[in-house]
Parts: structure tokens; C-alpha cells; sequence
């Protein structure tokens, strides 16, 4: 590998040639030989945000040259369209405040800008990435700042909309289904009898609820940590930047960012973000529940409970003939398993706040970004692969009759006791209800019919 040798304040170190990192992307690189996972597009993406406002600022501040910061505007558009993700080189596992990261990406954008300007790349000159590229800003306050941008982002423009998708989905198959009258389920054992329709209203709430929750998450995180520098005071810092910095990013997002009132707070926590994973996770939980419900409804189709009919995606068995999996509905459950373990992952991590700086911000990072993003691809495919596509079966309806918690409706006619008593009857002897009732009680046949009917079960009377 062709190599050309660069200087800092360790020291000499070879970089290779073509690279636009440094020197300091070059250390961690070899300090950190990890894992293969990296930062991802969105926090990129942010992190390019955030530079390029800041040159802006620093430009109409006149802190810095007018064809420099020109230079740094226009590299950094690059970074945020992901011209140069391959630069971005650095392990998730890496020094806790992200610093390795926030210099790779000044380091980066620095040799484009050097580039543009008829430069040596590794030089630092004219376009130096600490002076310049990073100036008015610490890793403390950009790493934070950047998570939150990412999140924000991808909450507001991937995962709210992947969610009112599969909202609207489970709220059409409610309507669809509100006339079916099937079995309820208790403990997974037959209760009395629930509309198709309403456990489909109860999957929508769970969405619905769920998207309030996302959407506090989205308010909590526009609050921004940027303009504490080092340890939340400022330092280095011209007092006008930070709010302009934070009043271009949202203007370029459409996302109304805020500085933060308590610099000190927001840089020695992640509380937000960790506020944040636990409302994602929370989604999760629900999502769980409600794929589990499907695949249970689902199963069979002879042996199982087979009250709706899954879409057919793909053949589910390498040596059974015919067999069908709920692969969608088992998929999702998959990602809600991620994301529970990612938040737990974030909840270790914002313990880790010692003194005025958190020392776990990449791993927060990487997996509430992980799970704002799995989650927002499975909620769509969730929707479009396998709720739109459910029917209803005929099995629902036509085992009603054949349940024993219809004696319900009895208990107010006949006392709990009696109705307890026919329970235990038809289920010794395998006749229904209303047959063994006919035989116990003086009630007639068309009073049992009334009593018994399956839909006025459904609603209170």
C-alpha cells in the first residue's frame, strides 16, 4: 500500500496515500481493530450538517477566511450527500466522547477543501481541520449534537411515517373485519365472544399510542448540546455562533433544533437519547405483541387456531410439501428483539456519564440509530407484505357456538353458579351451550337464541 507520511502533535505517522483522513482517523484506526461495524449514513449525514453550518456561521462571524470557509461549505455538502462514506473508517468501539470520529470527518473534510484550493492533501494547508474545519466546537458538544440531529432526523422523516402506514393498515383491517364475530381468548384460553374487528382496534391503538410517544422523543431530542465546547462552558467559543449554528441546521432539516438552557447537563448525560431508545423500545414491545397475535391467529391452517389467512410470501419448508410460514410477522418480532436489546445497550451507556462528559456516546449512537432505522424499514414491510394482505376465515364464526364462555351472557339470567354448573356440562359431554342449557334451565329455545346471540356479546347491554 502506496503511504505518505503526516505529522501532529504525536508525532509522524504514515496514512495511505489516497486517503482523505489523517493523521488522527489513522490512530484510531489502528488503535481500534474492533469490530466491522461503523457509523451509518445518517449520523454522517449530521455530522456534515453540522460542519458546514458551522463554517456559514463562522464566515458571517468573519472568524474565518472568506474562500476557506467557502471551501469547507462546499466539501461538507459532499459529506452530506455521502460522496466519501468510505472515508469514514472508524470502529463504533472507540474512544467514549467520539472524538475519533469528529476528527475523521474534519480531517476528511479539510483535505477536500485542500483539494479545491490547489493543496497537498495531509498538508493542513490553507484549510487546517481543527482550526478550521472544527472551529467554535469540541467533540463534547458536537458527538451529542450529532446523535440527537440523527435521531431527530430519522424519527421525523423514516420511522413516524413507516408507523401511521402500518397505523392505517391495522385501522382499515378493523373496519374490514368489524362484522366478524369470533372467539376471544384469555390466558390463552376461549373467553367470550370478540369482533375480528376489535382486536384490530386494538392493534391501532397500540400504534396510535405509540406514535405520541415517538413524537416526544422527536420534541426531547431537538434540543441541542452544541455551544458547551469542552465541558459544557463555552470556552473557545464566540458567544454569537452556537445559536446560528443551531438556527441553519433546522432551517436546512425542517426540524425546529433549540439550544439547550443547561449546557453542563446536556453534555455529562444522555439522558434524552437514553429517553428516547426507552419510547422506541416501548414501540417495540407493542409491535411484538401485535406480530405474536397475528402469527397465533394465523396458525394451522387445519390443526391450528386459523381464524384469518396470512399472505403467502414464500414456501416455508425445505421437506415439508405445501407448508407455509408467517415469515413477516416472525421477522418483526426479530427486529423488536434488536431493538429491546439496543436499548438495554443505551441504558448502560447513559450510566457512563462521569463528571462532564459521557464516555459511551458512539455505542448510545449506533444502536438508537440502529433501531430507529430497523424498525421504521419493518413497521412499512410489516404493513405492506402481510396486514394489508390478511382475510378472515369462516373459522372464527363458525366456533363461536361451540364455546363454553358464551354461558357469560347466562350468569345474569340464570345465576353464575347455574351457568357454571352448564359450563362444566357441555364441556364433559361436547354438546353446546344451548343444548345442554335447553335440558337444565325453563328457558326456550328462542330466549336461548337471544341470549346466546354471538355479536350482542360484543358490546355492553
Amino acid at each position: 500500500m502506496n503511504m505518505r507520511l503526516e505529522k501532529d502533535s504525536m508525532g509522524e505517522l504514515e496514512v495511505p496515500l489516497d486517503a482523505l483522513y489523517g493523521g488522527n482517523t489513522r490512530r484510531a484506526q489502528l488503535n481500534f481493530p474492533i469490530s466491522n461495524l461503523r457509523f451509518g449514513r445518517s449520523f454522517i449525514k449530521s455530522l456534515g450538517l453540522i460542519k458546514q453550518s458551522a463554517a456559514e456561521t463562522n464566515l458571517n462571524l468573519n472568524l474565518i477566511d472568506k474562500k476557506l470557509a467557502e471551501a469547507i461549505i462546499n466539501s461538507s455538502q459532499e459529506v452530506i450527500d455521502g460522496d466519501h462514506d468510505n472515508s469514514f473508517v472508524v470502529d463504533i468501539f472507540q474512544t467514549g466522547s467520539g472524538t475519533s470520529t469528529n476528527m475523521n470527518v474534519n480531517e476528511v473534510i479539510s483535505n477536500i477543501s485542500i483539494s479545491k484550493l490547489g493543496g497537498k492533501i495531509g498538508s493542513r494547508d490553507p484549510v487546517h481541520p481543527n482550526d478550521h474545519v472544527n472551529k467554535g466546537q469540541s467533540s463534547n458538544d458536537v458527538i451529542p449534537t450529532a446523535i440527537h440531529i440523527a435521531a431527530a432526523i430519522s424519527i421525523k422523516d423514516d420511522l413516524i411515517p413507516s408507523m401511521k402506514i402500518l397505523e392505517s393498515s391495522l385501522h382499515k383491517k378493523s373496519k374490514e373485519f368489524w362484522e366478524i364475530v369470533k372467539t376471544g381468548r384469555t390466558h390463552l384460553q376461549d373467553a367470550t365472544p370478540i369482533r375480528l374487528g376489535q382486536e384490530f382496534k386494538g392493534y391501532t391503538g397500540q400504534l396510535q399510542n405509540s406514535i405520541r410517544r415517538i413524537q416526544s422523543a422527536l420534541d426531547e431530542l431537538s434540543v441541542l448540546a452544541l455551544g458547551g465546547t469542552a465541558v459544557g462552558t463555552g470556552i473557545g467559543m464566540n458567544p454569537e455562533f452556537c445559536g446560528q449554528v443551531i438556527e441553519r441546521i433546522g432551517k436546512k432539516t425542517g426540524i425546529n433544533f433549540t439550544e439547550t438552557d443547561n449546557h453542563f447537563q446536556s453534555q455529562s448525560t444522555i439522558d434524552s437519547i437514553v429517553s428516547a431508545s426507552g419510547n422506541i423500545r416501548s414501540y417495540a414491545v407493542s409491535l411484538m405483541k401485535i406480530a405474536n397475535d397475528i402469527r397465533w391467529l394465523g396458525s394451522g391452517p387445519r390443526a391450528g387456531i386459523g381464524e384469518i389467512a396470512l399472505p403467502e410470501v414464500q414456501p416455508g419448508s425445505s421437506i415439508m410439501p405445501g407448508k407455509v410460514n408467517p415469515v413477516i410477522a416472525e421477522s418483526i418480532t426479530m427486529i423488536c428483539a434488536q431493538v429491546m436489546g439496543n436499548d438495554q445497550t443505551v441504558s448502560i451507556a447513559g450510566q457512563s456519564g462521569n463528571f462532564e462528559l459521557n464516555v459511551m456516546m458512539p455505542v448510545a449512537a449506533h444502536n438508537l440509530l440502529e433501531s430507529i432505522e430497523i424498525l421504521s424499514t419493518g413497521s412499512r414491510n410489516f404493513s405492506e407484505q402481510c396486514i394489508k394482505g390478511l382475510i378472515a376465515t369462516k373459522k372464527g364464526p363458525q366456533m363461536v357456538n361451540q364455546g363454553l364462555a358464551i354461558c357469560t351472557a347466562l350468569a345474569p339470567k340464570i345465576g353464575y353458579d347455574k351457568a357454571a354448573y352448564i359450563a362444566h356440562k357441555a364441556s364433559e359431554s361436547g354438546e353446546t351451550i344451548k343444548v345442554v342449557a335447553l335440558r337444565e334451565t325453563q328457558l326456550t329455545s328462542k330466549e336461548l337464541d337471544e341470549i346466546l346471540e354471538p355479536l350482542s356479546m360484543t358490546e355492553p347491554k
